[in-house]
């Protein structure tokens, strides 16, 4: 039941990064994160309502508040990062997060066998090759990496904060409910910031018209995020955190192979090698 639900969660999440990363082309990353969060806070909303999740309100809401403030930070300094480049080195790196669920399991007692960490190591170094890791060419700005691992830090810390944010379905519903709406206050006070400093909120060509005509999209990668946000917690709580981790980490190589296939991207061998040690580590996570 873990590996099938951290499987899921790795799915979603590398549908969701490829649909953000498409429509940060034309518009805006901070508009991207806060409108697609906001129209999943609206749904999210609807559920809460209509499942009377209220009743679960608890301090373990704190967790999901906790990963609300770190998501939209770790978003904001992986975009950064990517902008000042080069991509092979800082899609790959980012993947690194997987550590802090990782070792919040380890200190949790969680022992998993020796098939299980040879699975663990063999994923974790097919995802990094799967990214395309430039070994070559422009050095790379000091600036980047740093932004980069503390990316990789927020995206670990979401993963661990939202595990320990409920204890039953319902309260999972309330706890991502209560995630976004801090996800949106906390991308809407970035942005707001950003406008007064010159900053764009909207497209240079097109405006307002290409936002509306992206809200399809911006929906789907609002909810296919949330969505994986639950698949996680759901995988987190049926088995070993450091198994689950691993698993859902996999979503780059979703997100190369959607690549792949919509956009017509051709795929490196040292990416093709690395998708295969993925499938590898995947197995091998299964079976122990």
């Amino acid at each position: 039941m873990t590996a099938v639900f951290a499987l899921a969660t790795a799915l979603l999440w590398g549908l969701a990064d490829f649909g953000g990363g498409l429509l940060t082309r034309r518009t805006p990353a901070l508009t991207v994160v806060v409108v697609s969060q906001s129209l999943a806070v609206v749904v999210l909303g609807a559920v809460v309502v209509a499942t009377a999740a209220w009743s679960e309100a608890g301090p373990r809401l704190w967790y999901a508040v906790g990963a609300g403030v770190v998501g939209p930070v770790a978003m904001l300094c992986f975009y950064r990062a990517l902008a000042l480049g080069p991509m092979g080195v800082v899609s790959p790196l980012g993947s690194l997060g997987v550590a802090v669920p990782v070792g919040v399991g380890l200190l949790l007692g969680e022992r998993p066998g020796l098939l299980q960490f040879a699975g663990a190591g063999v994923a974790v170094a097919g995802i990094v090759l799967a990214g395309g890791p430039e070994l070559r060419g422009a050095p790379v700005q000091r600036q980047a990496v740093l932004l980069t691992l503390v990316a990789a830090l927020g995206f670990g810390a979401v993963m661990a904060l939202i595990a320990e944010a409920s204890a039953t379905l319902t309260g999972l519903f309330l706890a991502l409910f209560v995630q976004r709406v801090t996800n949106v206050a906390v991308g809407g006070a970035a942005l707001y910031a950003s406008v007064r400093r010159g900053g764009r909120a909207l497209p240079e060509d097109g405006g307002r018209r290409v936002v509306r005509s992206a809200l399809p999209a911006l929906a789907f990668v609002g909810l296919a995020d949330v969505a994986a946000n639950g698949t996680y917690s759901i995988a987190a709580q049926a088995g070993p955190v450091t198994v689950a981790a691993v698993l859902a980490n996999l979503y780059p190589v979703v997100t190369v192979l959607a690549a792949l296939v919509l956009l017509r991207e051709r795929v490196r061998a040292i990416q093709a090698a690395g998708a295969g040690l993925a499938l590898m580590g995947t197995v091998l996570l299964a079976a122990g």
